[in-house]
């Protein structure tokens, strides 16, 4: 299978020209003595047949056309040219012979196309009697090489024109699916950090609730108040998470704030201004102490749980420490995964430091206003080595 020629008006613009012309060569008595009279009706029947023959191409195969059918058709095609030219008197009808080639480069590639070109040439002086003397033959010649080759031009551009669209497109899919996974993976961050650590707090006080309903009423009174709030906090997390959609400005400290506020085993120390920081990097803080919180909470058993943020230190730092049986050698899941996409994608970078049995840090470093880093040696830098300004000698 193979594309059909595209700009399929080239061809009835160019029957009518030469229709035109030929009518004209005849009523004004203009033409090849050689060749004989115009003969009109043949001259326009054949013009007819070309046109009908285009139509019932493109009607019938609109698309591609398969090679057998389509080099049937150039051979008709070219009869039925001959035809027309050897019904007009003038020899003007011959610069139709240029449809051939190029037809033939979009539908059967660019080595058939030379090659009809070639021959196309070579079969106008047999048509014509003792050519090689006749200066108005030689340059009718010459022109028709010429009208060949800026066709055969015109049809490279064509084709290539249409192979980078392809491309394009192919292009244009692809970032389209790579834009949607990126979306994907996303949401599903946005899933687990906001709605999967309030659940999370729910199921804890519900659990805590249940255990103390018959031992101690109070506290689970208590247990069950804070579920509560829980549950409202992932509420105001959700219309956060819309906010930001709406590219509405994020405040780390309100969401912090409402996040420890109702946790009595949670402390806050936050230091510093977040105006000159990011909503990517304020967002990403604010989702690692999510998730510090969430799993000193739900796999340490940790009492005591402290998170400390600070924006004046270049770069900037959040710590969630804790006091349960510490990490171990257990392995990540799609919660920290997640988190550290997230720090990563801000320029930052995470670090989990604890042994069993002596509790958890979870340090995250972000570039400071100026894309400032932490060195090696401790001493900030920025990401490409050098000193920022606060830090220069």
């Amino acid at each position: 299978m193979h594309p059909s020629r595209p700009a399929p008006w080239i061809s009835p613009l160019l029957y009518a020209a030469v229709l035109a012309a030929g009518w004209y060569a005849a009523a004004a008595g203009l033409g090849d003595p050689g060749r004989g009279a115009t003969r009109p009706l043949l001259f326009t029947a054949g013009l007819a047949a070309l046109l009908a023959l285009d139509l019932g191409e493109a009607r019938l195969r609109p698309g591609r056309t398969p090679v057998p059918a389509t080099v049937a058709l150039l051979a008709l095609r070219a009869a039925l040219i001959a035809l027309v030219a050897a019904a007009d008197g003038s020899g003007l009808s011959r610069v139709l012979f240029v449809l051939v080639p190029f037809t033939a480069y979009f539908a059967l590639g660019r080595a058939w196309a030379f090659g009809l070109a070639a021959a196309c040439l070579a079969l106008v002086p047999f048509t014509t009697p003792r050519w090689y003397a006749r200066p108005e033959a030689v340059s009718d010649l010459l022109m028709l090489g010429l009208g060949l080759v800026l066709t055969l031009a015109m049809a490279s551009g064509a084709v290539a024109e249409r192979r980078l669209r392809a491309r394009l497109e192919e292009s244009y899919r692809q970032v389209a699916e790579l834009s949607a996974a990126a979306e994907r993976t996303r949401v599903a961050r946005d899933v687990h950090d906001g709605l999967g650590h309030h659940l999370t707090a729910v199921v804890v006080q519900l659990e805590k609730a249940r255990a103390f309903s018959e031992r101690d009423a109070e506290a689970s009174r208590r247990a069950v108040e804070d579920a509560h709030r829980s549950a409202r906090q992932a509420l105001a997390d959700v219309r956060t998470s819309v906010s930001a959609l709406r590219d509405e400005p994020f405040r780390l400290r309100a969401a912090l704030d409402a996040l420890v506020g109702h946790h009595d085993d949670v402390t806050l120390h936050m230091a510093g201004e977040e105006a000159a920081y990011g909503t990517a990097a304020l967002t990403a803080l604010y989702r690692a102490a999510q998730e510090g919180i969430t799993n000193a909470r739900r796999h340490a058993s940790a009492g005591r749980i402290e998170v400390t943020v600070d924006l004046d230190a270049a770069p900037a730092r959040l710590t969630v420490t804790d006091d349960g049986r510490g990490i171990g050698g257990a392995a990540e899941g799609f919660g920290l995964r997640a988190m550290r996409e997230r720090v990563e994608l801000a320029g930052g970078s995470v670090e989990i430091t604890g042994a069993a049995g002596t509790g958890t840090r979870l340090t995250v470093t972000l570039p400071g206003p100026d894309g400032s880093l932490p060195g090696p040696d401790g001493p900030p830098t920025r990401p490409d080595g050098s000193l920022p300004r606060q830090a220069a000698p």
